[in-house]
């Protein structure tokens, strides 16, 4: 009898994740129950976001349970439906367990073309990184022709998309990644002005000088630590700093202390805000379609890693909270 694997939460790291804290399971294929859909999943998506809900720390989403399948965006085919809105043979998005077959209410999964665009791109450019990067860079961060925009983890699955689009805007784009391989990707393919390798360099604040000598107009933070601190001094007057991540904060076991002279914010007169793009999805048609367009057109570019079996999973995060991947890191599940 064909069994349903599933990767599920052993315990909770304290620190590094390690493999110790990933448990393999068998279990039986689910079966749609009233209202219920069977979707078995084809592509795994794996983001920094899922570290912090491995622990029990408050945050934007409920940690994940002990002992219960983690979860993640997927790109998956329903099999099996008791739910009128969904017929087997769909293809939907949205969060599924870490496993072949789950059983979802269908709440939150939207059908999608597969013809439209290749599936893992449905979970990287045209997904969730691809809209956080747009609402981001274009709606909050702004930039405008003339200007110098930053972004750290230039090649990720949302730095890649955030780049360009300033570059279209017409702004000078820096960026900083986590080697010479992607530094150069970055400004070959993805027309960044310059980018800095943070592994190879000590002084962030002297090359940040050299790349950005007319000083920062907009942030978009997604590494956080001690590359955010020597951006914030060098922020200009009505500067607008964008969260979206801290990647190099995420396994550590104390908060870090924030930057020196907060009073910046005051006498540059800063904007600094945080964003989840959970909370603009109705905005989420206008991106699809602008970067739809720019991706068919030519105009962007995006690489993704993918990784073949989904017991390869906890392995391939591991090594997404170091910065081994290489753009959009997917899994494909089957």
């Amino acid at each position: 009898m064909a069994t349903n694997t599933r990767i599920v939460l052993a315990s909770r790291p304290t620190g590094d994740v390690t493999a110790a804290n990933f448990r393999t399971e068998s279990a039986t294929i689910p079966v749609a129950k009233d209202g219920e859909i069977v979707v078995r999943s084809r592509y795994l998506s794996l983001d920094p976001y899922m570290r912090p809900r491995m622990s029990e720390l408050r945050s934007y989403v409920p940690p994940f349970e002990l002992d219960k399948p983690l979860t993640g965006g997927s790109v998956g085919e329903v099999v099996d439906s008791k739910n009128p809105k969904f017929a087997p043979g769909d293809t939907v998005i949205g969060m599924l367990d870490w496993a072949h077959y789950t059983a979802h209410s269908g709440a939150g999964l939207r059908k999608i073309d597969p013809a439209a665009a290749p599936l893992p791109a449905h979970l990287g450019i045209l997904g969730m990184p691809g809209y956080t990067a747009y609402h981001g860079m274009i709606r909050m961060g702004q930039p405008k022709e003339g200007e110098t925009v930053f972004v750290s983890a230039a090649t990720g699955a949302v730095g890649q998309l955030a780049g360009q689009l300033a570059k279209l805007r017409g702004a000078r784009v820096v960026g900083c990644a986590g080697d010479d391989a992607k530094c150069d990707w970055a400004v070959k393919e993805l027309g960044y002005d310059a980018c800095f390798n943070h592994r190879r360099e000590r002084d962030y604040g002297a090359v940040l000088d050299a790349l950005c000598p007319k000083g920062i107009d907009v942030d978009f933070e997604n590494v956080g630590g001690a590359i955010m601190h020597a951006v914030f001094a060098r922020m200009n007057n009505f500067g607008r700093m964008i969260f979206c991540g801290a990647i190099s904060e995420y396994q550590d076991a104390t908060p870090k202390p924030g930057p020196e002279k907060m009073f910046s914010i005051v006498q540059k007169r800063l904007r600094i805000e945080g964003f989840i793009v959970s909370d603009h999805i109705a905005g989420m048609g206008e991106f699809v379609s602008e970067v739809g367009g720019l991706l068919k057109a030519g105009k962007i570019r995006h690489r993704e890693t993918v990784v073949d079996g989904l017991e390869n999973a906890p392995a391939a995060f591991m090594g997404l909270l170091k910065g081994e991947n290489f753009g959009k890191l997917i899994v494909k599940v089957g």
